[in-house]
């Protein structure tokens, strides 16, 4: 699988993107990449890999002789772009390892979906299930996305109320302040002017989770160009791998270090 993260990593493919090729939420991607090979992967994810890299199996020996040069970058951005711009990959239409009703529930979802677009397709259309797909992207991340799910369900009818499919705690608890805010909003409770400054906060918290996701990729970044400089090398290469991921650990460890010093 190192391999496989240092061939990503010289192709430039981001998570996102394949991500976007597989057919999967960037956390998956994270999970698939954490396996021990790729023969832990799902079959049609892996199958949909070996397109894309243009390869018959993913064995460390078929990956490592693999050689990066232009035409080869060329080819597969073009695979990878043209499957994502489309949504032509075998991922949209390969059912056979779900089980009936996940396979029902699938086809169900891309009827609706292409319903919308077709036949009550409007200006807000688009934007709506650009949203649904974040909100589907970061389920595995956010807990509570699924209960919010859950709630909207049970509000419309088509869930139990009393029906707790995940932590039910949790669950309860949220939808119990979901339900107070929306007596807020629909009574009259609550008006902008009231909610200003809770809205500026909601803000500035998403403004500063952005700023800490970066300075972590802009140090990651520092640091990997830091330990490359210092080892003599252009870039990471699954020859240099190792060497390189320890020199980066020891960067780190030196940083620790100093700023203990400094405390003291």
């Amino acid at each position: 699988m190192e391999t496989l993260n240092i061939l990503l990593q010289e192709l430039g493919i981001s998570k996102v993107k394949l991500a976007k090729y597989l057919e999967v939420s960037r956390q998956m991607i994270y999970n698939y990449l954490e396996l021990e090979n790729l023969n832990k992967w799902p079959k049609e994810k892996k199958l949909l890999l070996f397109k894309l890299l243009d390869v018959k199996d993913g064995e460390e020996e078929t990956l490592k002789s693999i050689k990066v040069n232009a035409q080869y970058l060329e080819d597969v951005e073009s695979r990878l772009n043209q499957s994502v711009k489309t949504g032509t990959g075998e991922a949209y239409f390969n059912l056979k390892s779900l089980d009936k009703d996940e396979q029902v529930l699938v086809n169900d979802l891309i009827n609706l979906i292409k319903e919308k677009f077709t036949e009550e397709k409007n200006k807000d259309t688009y934007n709506e299930f650009l949203y649904l797909y974040h909100v589907l992207q970061s389920i595995d991340s956010i807990p509570e996305i699924k209960y919010i799910l859950a709630y909207l369900s049970k509000t419309t009818g088509f869930a139990d109320p009393n029906e707790f499919k995940f932590d039910e705690t949790a669950q309860f608890i949220l939808e119990s302040i979901i339900f107070t805010a929306m007596n807020l909003y629909n009574n009259g409770g609550a008006t902008k002017s009231k909610l200003i400054s809770a809205h500026e906060r909601f803000v500035k918290e998403i403004e500063n989770n952005k700023e800490e996701v970066l300075s972590r990729t802009q140090k990651i970044t520092t640091e990997k160009l830091q330990a490359l400089r210092e080892l003599g090398y252009d870039k990471i290469t699954s020859e240099n791998a190792q060497e390189v991921l320890n020199k980066i650990a020891e960067i780190q460890s030196r940083k620790v270090i100093m700023g203990e010093r400094k405390e003291n």
